[in-house]
C-alpha cells in the first residue's frame, strides 16, 4: 500500500517542521512521499524530495488540505492513503506507517485512522482528542464516527467516493462532515491508540476565529448532512452545552454571531444521512445530536 503526507503550514514553526519531516523519512516500509503545503504563505527550507505548493492566500485548514491532496492526482489517486499531520506535530514511533498499512490492507471497508494525540512532555491525551463520547481511557482504541484533523490517515478511495473536505469551513467541523459523508457511505472509522502523533497540549481557543467558526460550521454542518428532524435538536443540545460551559461574554457574543451567521449564509450542498446511518451512529455510541 502506497502512502503519501498532506502538511500545510504558514511558514512560522520551520524548527518543528522539519523535526515533522524528519519523522515521517524515519517510518518503516516504503518511502512516504510529502507534499508541504504553504497556506498564504512561503515554505520553510524543507529536505529534498519533499514537495512543496504555496498558495497565495490562505485558504484555512480544509482548503489548504484539499490542495495537498489534489497534489497527488484527482482525490489524491496517485497513492492508497494519505496521512494528514499537523506541522508542530512529531510521529515518535518508527512503526506507525506500518502500522497504517496494515490496518488498512486488514480491513477493506476501514477508510479512516485517527491516531492518539499525545503531549511530548507529559505523554498526556487531552480528552477533546479522543474522538468519541466516552474518552476517559485515550488508550482503548475503537471503532469511531470522527477523526482528527491533524493526526489521521485516509483511504483515498473515500475521498474519491464522497469528496473532499467541506473547503469553505475554513477551520473546524470540516472533519466531522467528511466522517459522516463517510460512513453513510458505508466506510468505517477507527480510533487507534498505538498510532501516536507528538503534539503539544494547547487550547483550541488560543485561535481568534475559535468560537465563531465553531458555532457557524456546527449549523453548516447539521444543515448539510442531518435529516431534517434531527437539524433542530443537533442544534439545540449544542447551545444548551455551550451556555453549561459559561464562556466569557465576548467568546458568547461571537459564538452566537456565528451560529447566525450558519443559518444565513450558504453551507454547500445538502446530502442528509440515511436514518440507517443515524443508527449506525448510535449504536456506534454517538448518535447524532451530540
Amino acid at each position: 500500500m502506497k502512502l503519501g503526507a498532506v502538511i500545510i503550514t504558514m511558514g512560522n514553526r520551520p524548527a518543528e517542521l522539519r523535526a515533522l519531516l524528519d519523522s515521517v523519512a524515519a517510518q518503516d516500509g516504503d518511502r512516504i512521499e510529502v507534499v508541504v503545503v504553504g497556506n498564504g504563505s512561503p515554505v520553510p527550507d524543507v529536505p529534498a524530495g519533499v514537495r512543496t505548493v504555496e498558495l497565495p492566500e490562505n485558504l484555512g485548514i480544509p482548503g489548504g488540505r484539499n490542495v495537498g491532496i489534489e497534489a497527488f492526482g484527482p482525490s489524491g489517486a496517485d497513492v492508497d492513503a494519505l496521512l494528514f499531520l499537523d506541522d508542530d506535530g512529531l510521529l515518535p514511533l518508527t512503526d506507525t506507517a506500518e502500522l497504517c498499512r496494515q490496518a488498512f490492507a486488514d480491513d477493506p471497508r476501514l477508510g479512516i485512522i485517527s491516531f492518539r494525540i499525545a503531549d511530548p512532555e507529559t505523554g498526556v491525551t487531552q480528552r477533546r482528542h479522543v474522538p468519541r463520547l466516552r474518552a476517559a481511557d485515550p488508550m482503548r482504541s475503537s471503532r469511531v464516527t470522527t477523526f482528527l484533523g491533524g493526526a489521521n490517515a485516509v483511504r483515498t478511495r473515500v475521498l474519491a467516493e464522497v469528496g473532499p473536505l467541506p473547503g469553505d469551513f475554513f477551520y473546524a467541523h470540516e472533519e466531522t462532515d467528511l466522517a459522516w459523508r463517510a460512513l453513510d457511505a458505508g466506510w468505517l472509522i477507527d480510533y487507534r491508540a498505538d498510532m501516536v502523533l507528538h503534539h503539544p497540549a494547547t487550547a483550541p481557543s488560543r485561535h481568534a476565529v475559535y468560537h465563531r467558526m465553531v458555532a457557524r460550521n456546527r449549523v453548516w454542518l447539521a444543515r448539510r448532512n442531518l435529516p431534517a428532524p434531527l437539524v433542530p435538536v443537533y442544534l439545540g443540545v449544542w447551545m444548551l452545552l455551550t451556555l453549561l460551559r459559561r464562556p466569557s461574554g465576548t467568546a458568547l457574543k461571537a459564538w452566537f454571531g456565528g451560529f447566525r451567521e450558519g443559518w444565513t449564509t450558504p453551507c454547500g450542498p445538502r446530502r442528509p444521512m440515511k436514518w440507517r446511518t443515524v443508527w449506525r451512529l448510535t449504536r456506534l455510541g454517538r448518535p447524532p445530536v451530540i
